[in-house]
């Protein structure tokens, strides 16, 4: 038995009106769309998340490899393959027959598999988990050479698969060869007779027939197929022709006997493989899911976050999959959020105005956190941390329920109720407007008090809210922390941007008085509520126009000081190659002019010994001088020699590149000098008045000899070509 590790993705606990509520599957159905198999479309669209850490950790590292071949030399090969369970399940039938189309299939599927198999074989270093799918299968090669042995490239049975067979096809070769001898010699002599119509023969229930007309069809000898619609061409089949017809029917009924068992022997042949076969389609199953995981992260950037055991949801640069992709699209900006969840920061309170990005932010966490734990890259910064949760509860949207006669607040206290028996250390929750749907007071007090229980049990979470007893408790509490979907004070215009340690406002009153309320009734309104009420809002409000323009400033100062510091570094990279390059030129000025002392020492003592012309003394001098440098040497090893040789190399290297650098760059400049402009020719005469192009002496013609021209410039002569020459003033006459 051979065994194929999958990895299936296990679900457990994560609740369906989780997924329905982030619109996950939305998500599974556009990464469907990306599979190259029916199994995998189907296998992707019935996905779910998984609350096992190590099945969660091997779905996403086998995307990320995927999705790390596309800029590989040698990509992943293709995983496609036809669906084959009709096949493996006649395979369990006793004394069933596959046809050809099948085998066809099967062959796709083993030829497909084995590929991949030894590709990932070769590179399992590389791509490690996707090997790991693989159980470390060998490639079935008997499968292969069988059904390519009986199956010929366009799906025929070859001539060679049986003995039988080819002598049944040489004799079928030889019948046809003798109807279609008397069948001309038939055609020919009724042709001649004048008994055949203009047509002459047609085929008829794939039996070549002669157009006789009806007026001779008694003269003709044979078998009446039928007429025409007019009933003035009867087709016949020549008595000559009709013995070998028969035997030809005969041996395609052989053919087709003979045909029959050897499909059936090479089923039977595959019996054994039935089990190769489903692990095989399981395998390429799940590669074209983790394949169009990985083209489906390539549209939206995403990236492998790193998976922490600790329990956070730390993402940066975060966006909503969904919102992503419909904006580009339609070439809009999406923006996106940072988010921290952690042990000392478990849960956060999201206030401000509506339509300011409050639900978008919780769907994004929500969406996200699925996408991870059913194996999908997620589009954040790749230096977010992210953990898996066992239970993940929701409650977004408007639910009332027509059908239960709940209404809006009953249908949430209900959830409230699943979410008390759920909710523990390993649980994320998010809920949006939290405790809406009832009075203000008393919805609100109610909140709390869950928020409370959510808190006390370790939970992780994100809830939207007005209330503000809900972002007084968010401020008290040392795990939990207020956050505000920032607001342009000025523009009363959402920026889309989350900030954390501080509570939003509502921004009622400004909102208001900007769409037109006149400002007494907004007054009125007022003094309706408590003084202290406005002014914790207002001050609130006041709190997020300083942050907004704070944070501005921040980051102009931030970016100031990384451009700073980029050249900062460039200056000392600058300064360091300088200070190198000096020392090692004043080391080679040093080294020529010691070269230069040696060398007049050496010119001395040979000019001696060009005087005196004794060896004796010269050897003396090259002694004398040779110590003498000896001396002045340092004593090194090999090594430093060795060095100082491959220094000098270097440089010697570097100054003749240079060189090299400065003769292109002037080659370049000369071929890069404008062509001379196009001057007319011009016939000049003795006696004119001449100057050269690129001068400014003018002279005057004494002589001309073919192209050339011996100028009298007054203090001297000289031949010059005509063509140097242009005309300032004619001879006169």
């Amino acid at each position: 038995m051979r065994c194929l590790k999958v990895g299936k993705i296990d679900m457990k606990k994560i609740a369906q009106k989780a997924l329905d509520d982030l619109e996950f599957g939305v998500v599974l159905e556009q990464a469907a769309l990306r599979c190259a198999t029916e199994s995998g479309k189907a296998q992707m669209i019935t996905t779910t998340p998984s609350s096992d850490e190590n099945s969660v950790k091997r779905a996403l590292l086998r995307t990320n490899e995927y999705a790390c071949s596309f800029g590989e030399e040698k990509p992943i090969p293709n995983h496609g393959f036809d669906d084959v369970a009709a096949e493996v399940s006649l395979l369990n039938i006793e004394n069933s027959k596959i046809e050809i189309e099948g085998f066809r299939k099967l062959l796709l599927l083993v030829d497909t598999t084995n590929t991949l198999i030894t590709f990932l074989k070769k590179n399992k270093e590389r791509y490690p988990s996707l090997f790991e799918a693989t159980g470390e299968q060998t490639p079935i090669k008997e499968i292969p050479t069988e059904i390519t042995r009986v199956i010929d490239k366009f799906g025929d049975v070859k001539d060679r698969a049986s003995d039988k067979l080819y002598v049944i096809r040489r004799q079928m070769n030889g019948v046809r060869s003798k109807i279609s001898q008397s069948f001309g010699a038939a055609l020919s002599t009724y042709q001649g007779s004048g008994f055949l119509d203009e047509i002459r023969e047609t085929v008829m229930a794939n039996r070549r027939v002669l157009a006789v007309k009806a007026m001779y069809r008694r003269k003709v000898k044979g078998v009446i197929h039928g007429s025409s619609k007019t009933g003035s061409i009867v087709y016949i089949e020549p008595q000559t022709t009709l013995q070998h017809t028969q035997e030809l029917q005969n041996l395609i009924y052989d053919e087709k006997e003979e045909v029959d068992l050897i499909l059936r022997e090479l089923t039977n042949f595959m019996r054994p493989f039935a089990t190769d076969f489903k692990q095989f389609a399981q395998l390429l199953t799940l590669i074209d899911t983790h394949a169009a995981k990985a083209y489906y992260a390539k549209e939206m950037n995403a990236v492998m976050p790193i998976l922490s055991e600790t329990q956070e949801i730390d993402i940066k640069k975060a966006f909503h999959p969904l919102l992503y992709l419909s904006n580009k699209k339609k070439r809009n900006t999406t923006y996106p959020q940072d988010i921290h969840l952690h042990p000392e920061n478990r849960i956060v309170v999201i206030s401000g105005p509506n339509a300011g990005g409050k639900s978008i932010t919780l769907k994004t966490i929500g969406l996200l956190q699925i996408m991870l734990q059913s194996g999908f890259l997620i589009p954040v910064d790749e230096s977010s941390h992210m953990s898996v949760f066992d239970r993940i509860l929701t409650d977004i949207g408007d639910n009332q329920s027509i059908e239960n006669e709940l209404s809006t607040y009953s249908y949430r206290l209900k959830n409230m109720q699943r979410f008390l028996k759920k909710c523990d250390a390993k649980t994320l929750f998010l809920i949006d407007e939290f405790g809406t749907g009832s009075d203000p007071e008393l919805g609100g007090a109610l909140a709390e008090i869950f928020l409370e229980v959510f808190y006390e049990r370790n939970a992780f979470g994100a809830i939207t809210t007005h209330y503000s007893n809900l972002k007084l408790l968010a401020n008290e509490l040392p795990h939990m922390t207020n956050a505000n979907m920032q607001f342009d004070g000025r523009s009363l215009q959402p920026t889309f941007h989350l900030v954390t340690g501080e509570a939003g406002s509502s921004f009622t009153f400004e909102v208001a008085e900007k769409n037109g309320i006149p400002y007494s009734l907004i007054n009125k309104a007022k003094k309706k509520i408590e003084r202290g009420k406005v002014r914790f809002d207002a001050s609130i409000a006041k709190l997020q126009k300083e942050r907004a323009t704070m944070s501005k400033t921040s980051k102009a100062l931030q970016e100031a000081s990384v451009k700073n510091k980029k050249e900062n570094e460039k200056l000392e990279t600058l300064n360091s190659k300088v200070k190198q390059k000096l020392e090692r030129y004043q080391e080679m000025f040093d080294q020529e002019k010691r070269m230069i002392v040696l060398g007049n020492k050496v010119n001395e003592a040979a000019e001696r010994f060009f005087i005196t012309n004794k060896k004796r003394p010269l050897i003396a001098d090259l002694l004398r001088i040779v110590e003498t440098e000896n001396a002045k040497r340092k004593r090194k090893s090999v090594a430093e020699h060795k060095k100082e040789k491959q220094e000098k190399r270097a440089i010697k290297k570097e100054v003749a590149a240079k060189v090299e650098v400065v003769r292109e760059e002037k080659k370049k400049q000369k071929a890069e000098k404008p062509k001379e402009t196009f001057r007319p020719k011009v016939t000049f005469q003795l006696g004119d008045k001449v100057r050269m192009f690129d001068g400014k002496a003018v002279g005057t013609i004494d002589t001309l000899e073919k192209k050339k021209a011996i100028v009298n410039y007054g203090i001297f002569t000289t031949q010059v070509n005509v063509e140097a020459l242009e005309l300032v003033e004619r001879k006169k006459k």
